[in-house]
């Protein structure tokens, strides 16, 4: 019987682990391009350039667009979260407090995740908003656009601009972000409590983990999903093992991921002050 409610136990431990980490573990995994149940240490991602189109004479040879092709390699790294879970405290708590440590476990995994994103999209160099003295505006948000523009990056409902907290509360001072006479009723950022609004055909996501330097300047990212490669060798896995010195399960949370820039042209950093009034 001992060892049936164990198996139970860790049955449903895992999956709750699972559910919790897709559904609030990462925000920015679905942003870009991923790669799933890869085999080996490192993923290959396909960066194609831009092709020309030409004319031919008659019964002449169709001109071939010659494409840049290169590879762009994501390596996989291995990470943990893991915590005790004492058997007779697990005997006085309720499901509830199960599912903390399962969210806990997820969420960790998730932040993980997001850093990976986060680092790849902070290697891009080649285009950046440079006023460091003023916060998040309209202009900044209209010269990244403009950006866009000229790099002919799409404009396919795949672009993504991820700001710290400080500026999502400076887009909602901007008359076109939040009145409705500009989006419409159905678009107004304080309609739902989920915090994800389109903006000039781009999801805005406010998000804490972006890095902010020791002068207090913010680095928010606009991006295309095709800017920035995600892989997965290795979703959650939960390992839950008896250690009976302790009386208790250890709950090991585990993942292998990886992320990596594919096309800076495709990214824009928007360096934002966050020097405290």
């Amino acid at each position: 019987m001992s060892t049936t409610l164990d198996q139970a136990f860790i049955k449903q431990f895992e999956r709750e682990v699972h559910e919790a980490y897709q559904r609030q573990g990462s925000k920015l995994r679905n942003t870009v391009r991923t790669i799933g149940n890869v085999n080996g240490s490192s993923a290959i991602f396909q960066k194609v350039g831009k092709g020309t189109a030409s004319t031919k004479s008659t019964h002449g040879m169709v001109p071939v667009m010659n494409l840049d092709h290169s590879n762009i390699e994501v390596v996989l790294q291995d990470y943990y979260a893991g915590d005790w879970v004492d058997r007779l405290d697990e005997l006085k708590t309720n499901i509830d407090e199960r599912q903390v440590i399962a969210n806990a476990g997820a969420n960790a995994l998730g932040r993980k995740t997001d850093e990976l994103i986060i680092g790849a999209l902070a290697t891009a160099s080649a285009n950046t908003v440079l006023d460091g003295n003023v916060g998040l505006t309209k202009d900044k948000i209209l010269s990244a656009f403009e950006t866009f523009g000229e790099n002919d990056v799409p404009d396919d409902g795949q672009r993504f601009c991820i700001v710290g907290w400080k500026q999502w509360s400076e887009l909602l001072e901007i008359e076109e972000f939040v009145n409705a006479d500009y989006i419409g009723k159905d678009a107004l950022p304080f309609a739902t409590i989920t915090q994800a609004k389109m903006f000039l055909g781009t999801i805005f996501i406010p998000h804490s983990g972006l890095p902010i330097d020791g002068n207090d300047i913010r680095s928010c990212f606009y991006y295309h999903r095709t800017a920035v490669g995600h892989a997965a060798a290795s979703d959650v896995k939960t390992d839950i093992t008896w250690h009976g010195d302790r009386a208790a399960h250890f709950v090991n949370n585990m993942m292998s991921q990886g992320a990596g820039l594919i096309d800076e042209s495709g990214i824009v950093t928007i360096q934002c002050d966050e020097t405290p009034d």
